[in-house]
Parts: structure tokens; sequence; C-alpha cells
């Protein structure tokens, strides 16, 4: 199966299921429902699907990142807080062989000082921050040309 055939899995770490109500000066006023909609729309315009995930655990993004291996073309995550601090995320993101894409709402370069280091970056394809909920889908567009066939 060519994997155009196959979704992009997007998944969102902690917090990330209240965007739209948390600090909304600093990630906005977009909900979680509107991020799964700009996604789904991003893919559907290169005739691709995405499937969506959310939590708040470690060890279900883990999980999913795990049964993504074969079943999915590519992946957009935003690892939240655990960019920052989960090498346990780094490694499961590292043994996929379909391209990642680190995103961030915000630019966590910009922040307080211990964001400025994402764990999760140096096993990326490609990390976008600093571009809002945009960033998601500079980054579907992204997966979608770096994958077709």
């Amino acid at each position: 199966m060519p994997t155009t055939d196959l979704p992009i899995l997007v998944l969102n770490g902690p917090n990330l299921n209240l965007l739209g109500t948390r600090q909304p000066d600093l990630y906005g006023r977009e909900t979680l429902a509107d991020v799964v909609d700009l996604c789904g729309k991003a893919a559907a315009s290169f005739g691709r699907t995405v499937d969506t995930q959310q939590s708040n655990h470690e060890g279900a993004l883990i999980d999913w990142i795990h049964a993504a291996r074969g079943t999915t073309s590519g992946v957009v995550i935003n690892p939240g807080g655990y960019a920052h601090t989960s090498v346990a995320l780094r490694d499961a993101i590292a043994m996929l062989e379909v391209p990642v894409v680190e995103v961030h709402i915000t630019n966590i370069h910009a922040r307080e000082e211990f964001r400025h280091r994402s764990l999760v970056s140096p096993v990326a394809n490609a990390v976008l921050c600093g571009l809002g909920t945009g960033g998601y889908r500079a980054a579907i567009e992204w997966l979608c040309r770096a994958t077709e066939a």
C-alpha cells in the first residue's frame, strides 16, 4: 500500500484539550476541535486523511506512536510540556520510519528558559513553532508533499 493511502497521525499532548480556554492570550482562542478540523481540511486538500488523538498521559502518546508503525504515512506531534521532559517519548519517535513534524503553537524559544530545549526536536524531520495553530496546517502540507508517491 502506498504511504499516501495511510492517514497522517496528529498527536496532541498534555493540556492541549484546553485550547481556547487555557491562557488564550498566549495560545489563542481556537479550540482543539478547531485544530482537528484544520488538520482534516489541510489533509483533504491533498486527498489525504488524518487520525487525531490527544492525551494528558505520556504512556498513551507512546502507545499511539508504537501503533503508528506501518499504519501511518507521517506524524505531526505537539508534545506540549513533554517536549522538554520525556526521554521515553523521544525514544518512541526515534524508532518511527515515517517523517515526523514537531509543532508548538507558541515560540518556545521566546518563552521560559526551560522551554528552549526540546528532546523531540533532534529526532523530528521538521520543527514548527510560533505559528499559532497554523503550524499544524504547515506540518500537514509538508508531510503530504514529503510523502507523495
